[in-house]
Order: C-alpha cells, then sequence, then structure tokens
C-alpha cells in the first residue's frame, strides 16, 4: 500500500532491479565522496590555517575536470556508460587509499606535513579528473535503466537518495575524523567505493540507444554537442544560471573557516554545517516527491536560485550556529529545487545519442561553479577576509537571476517539463 509518507516514485524505484543497484551503487559513491570532501576541507586548513591553502583544493580537482570532461562527454556516448563509470569508480578508490598513505605522513613534523599538503592537491588532480567521467556517465546511465515516462519521478527519487548521503556522509567524516584521523575516514571512503564498483555490475542495461554517428574526428563530434546546447536556449540558460549562481555565491569552500574562526567548532561541528545542505536538499526532494510539479518549472527554478542567493546572505553574517545551520539548509532547498527542475528540462530537451556531449557540457559547469567556486571564495577570502567574500557571493548571486531573467526569457516562460524540447 502506497501512503503520502511514502511516495510512488521510492516505492517503485526497488521493484525495478536495475534502478535499486544503481541506485545503492551512486549512495555508496556519494557517501565516499562527502565523507572525503569534508575531510580534505578541514584536514588543508588545519595544517595551514590558510584561506588561500582552501581555494587550491578547489583548483586541483578542477584543472583536470576542465581538460578531460569534454573528451569524457565524447567517450561516454561512444563506450558502454557502465564500463565507464566503473574505471572512474576505481580511480577514486586509489586516489582515497593514496590519501589514507598521506595522512600517516602529516603527523611528522613540518617537512611531513609540507610534503603530505603537496600529495593531497596532487591526489585531488587525479579526483578531478575521475569526476570528469563518473558525472557525466551517472547522468547518461540513468535513462537507460528507466523508461522515459518515469525519467522525472526517477531523477527526483535519486536526488532525495543521493542528497541522505550528503547528510550522512560530512557527519560520518567529521565524527570520524576528530575519532582517528584522516587515516580512519579514508579507509571509509575506500570501503564505500569498493561496494559501489561491486553493486554496479548488478546494473542492467535496458534502454540503450545506438552509438553516436560516426563523425569523423572526436573534436568534431563534440562541436555538434556543443551546437546543440548553444542552440536550445532553454538547455544554455538553465545550465549556465547554475553555473554562475554557485560559482559566484556558493559558501561551501569557506565552511573551515567559518567553522573553526568565527563559530568557534570543531571538525564535527563542520559535518553537522555540511549536513545542513543536504537536510535542506532531502526535505524539499520529499515534499517534491509528495507533490511533485509540473507547472511554471521555469519560474519556479528563477525563485529556487533567489533563495539559495538569499539564504547565503544570511549565513554570511550569522555568528550564531544554529542560525547559519538553517540559513544553509534554506540555500540546500532552494538547490535542491534547482536541481529538480534543471535535470528534468535537461533530460526532456536532449536526445539519447546526444546525452553523454550534454551531460559532460553540464557536468563542465557543475565543477565549474562548485570547484572553481571553491577557488574564487578561498582566493576571496584571503583578499576582503570570510565574512566579505560570503556576502559578495550571495549578492552576486541574486543580481545573476536579475540578469538570466532578461537573457533568457524563453526560460521563464516554460510551463510544463514536456514543453522543453519545443520551447527550445
Amino acid at each position: 500500500m502506497h501512503s503520502r509518507l511514502f511516495p510512488r516514485s521510492l516505492v517503485d524505484t526497488w521493484r525495478n532491479p536495475a534502478f535499486a543497484a544503481f541506485l545503492l551503487a551512486r549512495l555508496m559513491g556519494m557517501f565516499a565522496t562527502q565523507i572525503q570532501a569534508v575531510v580534505i576541507g578541514w584536514q588543508v586548513y588545519e595544517l595551514t590555517a590558510d584561506p588561500m591553502a582552501l581555494a587550491y583544493v578547489g583548483l586541483a580537482q578542477f584543472v583536470p575536470m576542465l581538460i578531460l570532461v569534454l573528451p569524457a562527454g565524447d567517450v561516454i556516448d561512444r563506450v558502454p556508460r557502465r564500463l565507464v563509470l566503473t574505471g572512474s569508480w576505481l580511480v577514486a578508490l586509489c586516489c582515497a587509499l593514496a590519501l589514507w598513505w598521506l595522512s600517516g605522513h602529516a603527523a611528522r613534523g613540518e617537512a611531513g606535513k609540507a610534503a603530505a599538503l603537496a600529495g593531497i592537491y596532487a591526489t585531488l588532480v587525479f579526483v578531478g579528473g575521475a569526476r570528469a567521467f563518473s558525472g557525466p556517465a551517472l547522468q547518461s546511465l540513468l535513462p537507460q535503466i528507466v523508461p522515459r515516462e518515469q525519467l522525472a519521478r526517477a531523477i527526483a527519487a535519486n536526488s532525495m537518495l543521493m542528497r541522505v548521503a550528503s547528510i550522512g556522509g560530512p557527519m560520518v567524516g567529521g565524527v570520524l575524523y576528530a575519532i582517528g584521523g584522516g587515516r580512519l575516514t579514508y579507509a571509509a571512503c575506500v570501503v564505500c567505493f569498493a561496494l559501489a564498483v561491486a553493486l554496479l555490475r548488478r546494473v542492467e542495461v535496458r534502454y540503450a540507444s545506438p552509438p553516436a554517428a560516426n563523425v569523423d574526428g572526436m573534436w568534431r563530434r563534440f562541436g555538434v554537442g556543443i551546437r546543440f546546447i548553444f542552440n536550445r536556449p532553454v538547455i544554455l540558460g538553465t545550465i549556465s544560471l547554475d553555473l554562475f549562481a554557485v560559482l559566484l555565491g556558493g559558501v561551501v569552500a569557506l565552511l573551515p573557516i567559518y567553522a573553526s574562526d568565527i563559530l568557534h567548532t570543531d571538525s564535527t561541528g563542520l559535518g553537522v554545517l555540511r549536513s545542513a545542505i543536504a537536510i535542506g536538499e532531502v526535505g524539499a526532494a520529499f515534499l517534491l516527491n509528495l507533490f511533485p510539479f509540473n507547472r511554471a518549472v521555469g519560474k519556479r527554478m528563477f525563485l529556487a536560485v533567489a533563495l539559495f542567493g538569499a539564504a547565503n546572505l544570511v549565513f554570511s553574517l550569522s555568528t550564531w550556529f544554529w542560525l547559519s545551520f538553517a540559513a544553509l539548509m534554506a540555500a540546500g532547498a532552494g538547490d535542491m529545487v534547482s536541481v529538480y527542475v534543471r535535470g528534468a528540462l535537461v533530460q526532456f530537451s536532449t536526445p539519447d545519442e546526444m546525452r553523454g556531449r550534454v551531460s559532460a557540457v553540464n557536468m563542465l559547469f557543475i565543477s565549474s561553479s562548485n570547484e572553481l567556486g571553491e577557488f574564487r571564495a578561498g582566493t576571496c577570502a584571503a583578499w576582503f577576509g570570510p565574512v566579505a567574500a560570503a556576502v559578495l557571493g550571495g549578492a552576486c548571486t541574486l543580481a545573476v537571476v536579475a540578469v538570466w531573467m532578461r537573457l533568457f526569457p524563453v526560460l521563464s516562460r516554460v510551463d510544463k517539463f514536456e514543453e522543453a524540447a519545443e520551447a527550445s
């Protein structure tokens, strides 16, 4: 029996063995990624007490993604997507092993700290390279597992469960680091990535399309994908809105500074703050499953991004831990609604033979907003201080919403998801 407390999309998910295995595999991969992210931020700031060191954490991951994500999209359209995802998660597992080994050297005096910091940055280059393939592969694999008429609900269910990992991962990471330091937390990451790879073997591809047309040359093939995106204002406006809103307004990179210097808490408190964003996302995703909407989707996306910016402004000025926690929850809720609308609009507007390349460009924009946004936040914090950097970011996000509503009026006029392709 279905009830309002257990959304139909979640119940139906577990009746599809391939989708259930996919969700569990992605849950493990996301759990490992979240544990690793919170521990790296705290560990680097603990070693250096320098905001620029946090900026380099984002830059080290962004550069390889920038170089590899476009070729990755072409590979994903021409090689089985499950195979690509398996390979990228195996690389991530090896990176977690490297970080585990480096944590043992961080305690060996100043020379050990310097060597460990250099090794962390080098390992993050490979982490970024792996994510260049795993992100588009995950987005492109989902439509091959569920039928098209269930895709919007599948995206919502998938997003909600991923946010569950985003809550548990940072909390567990902060607690494990407080108990056993970096070696214990990175060992947990290794286990999670190994489970993800094992579960992925049970994912059955049911709706695969023929490979992409054999246009001569990888860059020419990808040029076809780029032209497709730039000729679709709904897709271009949607993914670029997320890019600039998060690039200019994200505060995640500043959380170790806020936790240590402004809110005066420890690694466990940092984990709670990182989880606040995901708690807001899960709450919004749960409501989206209970009360899914398919009207005025363009306007709702703009409102959600505006909420994200306003909540980050509140966080930037707060010196109370629980007010900061609530502001981050509100930012997460706004981001979840934006992700829900953006994901559905892009999927409904893209034919399957183009999904790898379109997902790669989308991944490049997301990575730019996250990793390059971390570099922007860390740099601004080093120049102006963390509070001024956070305030400026929130104001810029609100300005981006206003500008994009004028640049992409067709996006704000999209009423239903099914109209996205026609609007483009």
